[in-house]
Parts: C-alpha cells; structure tokens; sequence
C-alpha cells in the first residue's frame, strides 16, 4: 500500500472546541463544520463533538444526515436555503436558516407553511458577500417580523479582517449596533478570528471554524501560542533516495541544482494528493521528526526533500507533511497560501486512519 495517509486525532478537535467554549465566556458556540469540516469529515467531525451547542454547515443534504443520525442540537445553514424545496426541508428537519436576500424572503412569504423556523437574519456591514445592506435592513425586518413562518430571529454578521490588528472590525460592529439598536435579539457575529481577539463581538453565538481543526486565523499567532492542537497529521515515508553530484538538477524544470554532493529522499506525496504544486524549495517538512525542506518542483504524485539534516534517513524514513510537530500555517505560508486551503483540497485518494 501507498505510504501516505492523513492520520486524525478527535481528541484534539474535542480540545479546541472546549478551548472555544471558555473563550466564549457563556455565549454557545457553533462548531463549523462546512467544506466537510475542513476537509477533516463532517460526520466524523460531528461525532467528535457530540456535545456542541451546535453545529453550521452549507449543503441542506448533509444537515439532514446529522438529523437522521440523531444529533438534535440547533443545526444553521450557513447560506439558507436555494430554493422553496429547500426551506420545505429545513422546515421538515428543523434547521435554522440564514437568511441573506430578499429572493429568500420571497419564497418564504409564498412557500406553504409545514412548520416555523429560526432564522439568522444576515446584514451586510461592510464584508459585502451576503447580507441586506444598511438601507435594505428595514424592509427585510419589518417583511421578517410580520413573516408566520418565523419562530425565532437572531442577528448576523461576518467580520471581513478580524483576522488583522485594525479599525474594521470596531467599524463594523458600530454599523452592527446602529442598525439594530433596540432590538432585543440574540446576536452571531464572531468567527474564529473574532472569538480571540474581540471578545465585545462574543454576543449570543459565536461560529469557530478554523480553530477547530487545530490552525490559527491569525498570520501572527501560532496555533500553538493560542493552544490549538492539530486534528489532522499528513503523513508519508521516503520512497527512493538519489545521491546528486555538484550541479546535478531535482524535478520537473530542474528548478533546484545540487551545489554540493547531496542526498534527496523521494517521498509519496504529490499535487494530486492536495499537497501544493506551488510549494517551492525551502517549504518545511519533517523527515523522522528532523526538520528538513523541499526541494524543486511538486510533482503530481512526489515530491523532493533535502536528506542532509538527516543523513541515516532512507527508503522508509516517516516524513510528516503537516500537522504534529510541523503546524499546517507553516507549510501554507512557505507555499503563499492558507492553512484552510491545504486542509480543504486533501484528496479523496489519501486513505484516512483515526488515531
């Protein structure tokens, strides 16, 4: 069998949620588990967290297979509903729904009644993805309140650079307030980023996601320094190694030359693996828990690494490619890309091990 694997330890995505839950500070705490959970699993991921106040996800298919396997807990569609058969079911299935656009209202106000919802009303105040702007606010409360359809309203926003040391998040939330002051409503306004650093948008309900799984929304925190630990373990071994010459070239375009005599292990992970093409020589990786870098050109199924920090390191040597004791926000910022991109793109081909 291929050597790679992604190895997952529950017991850690157990341990951030807790670490979410006490930052809350009494506010409950939806546990994010869209893009099938950071492409840990979402119902490996739901089972871990049996115990959430609950649990935030897009696709209404797969909020209905926690319902039917038995989770009762407040379950949010992250972006409502796409079309009246779709608010038919999460009336069925008892799911909360965002509400963002008055083409959702519409079918609200036309779809025939089965039961009533719990709708997170969505405003726009300054993210500019979803949400009713400030001048559209009025109308889609007043069409809210007026609704039979609706059991309950909580307010809703998205912080666009909580994740930054800025003014955006205080300017926001200033909108936030003036748009619905005097309504006594619960509120949702903090993402992972938010639930850290802004403890004054905790209100009602928070909404972790990245956290969760064990990486910092922050490009100046490690996820070590907030005491996250990481969920997912990408992990394989060396498949071949080459002894290289002075001036001898690594990989596809020869982007890496040799400039001295060198060992270069081959290891069984590639771009179709979810392992970034663009991951250029110098991006960690551990070889037998010594930290060592890649060399060259990520090809679709291997890539390169520098033997020289571990010069007894041969065919079966373990190489981690993120996750313990390498943390993913590491190899993300060597590759100029996010630590949710590399968890969200591992492939379906990577067998998965529970620890």
């Amino acid at each position: 069998m291929r050597p790679l694997r992604a190895v997952f330890d529950w017991s850690a995505l157990a341990a951030n949620y807790a670490l979410a839950r006490r930052t809350a500070r009494g506010a409950r705490v939806f546990a994010v588990i869209k893009a099938n959970a950071y492409g840990h699993g979402d119902l490996k991921a739901a089972e871990a967290l049996r115990d959430a106040d609950g649990f935030a996800l897009l696709e209404i298919e797969r909020a209905m297979e926690l319902r039917d396997r038995g989770f009762r807990q407040p379950i949010l569609l992250l972006e409502g509903f796409f079309s009246p058969d779709e608010l038919a079911a999460a009336e069925a299935y008892r799911l909360s729904v965002v509400i963002h656009c008055f083409e959702q209202l519409r079918m609200l106000a036309a779809a025939r009644r089965r039961g009533r919802l719990d709708v997170f009303l969505k405003i726009n105040t300054g993210m500019n993805r979803l949400g009713f702007s400030p001048s559209e606010f009025a109308s889609a409360w007043a069409q809210i309140k007026a609704s039979a359809a609706v059991e309950s309203v909580t307010l809703m926003t998205h912080f666009a650079t909580a994740d930054e040391p800025d003014e955006g998040v205080a300017a926001q939330l200033e909108r936030f307030n003036a748009l619905t002051a005097g309504l006594r409503l619960p509120r949702c306004l903090a993402n992972s980023a938010a639930l850290l650093r802004y403890p004054e948008t905790h209100g009602d309900w928070v909404r972790p996601g990245i956290m969760l799984y064990g990486a910092s929304p922050f490009p100046d925190r490690s996820a070590e320094a907030l005491g996250l630990k990481p969920v997912m373990t990408l992990e394989s071994e060396v498949i071949a190694v080459q002894s290289l010459q002075a001036g001898d070239r690594v990989g596809y375009g020869g982007l890496f030359t040799a400039p001295h005599p060198m060992r270069v292990g081959t290891v069984a992970c590639g771009y179709a693996d979810g392992y970034p093409r663009h991951a250029g020589t110098g991006t960690p990786v551990l070889v037998n828990g010594v930290r060592t870098r890649t060399l060259g050109r990520v090809s679709m199924d291997m890539l390169s690494v520098d033997l020289t920090p571990v010069p007894e390191a041969g065919v079966g040597a373990r190489v981690t490619l993120w996750g313990e004791g390498l943390p993913v926000d590491e190899v993300a910022r060597a590759a100029g890309t996010i630590s949710y991109e590399l968890l969200c793109r591992l492939a379906s081909r990577v067998p998965r091990q529970d620890r």
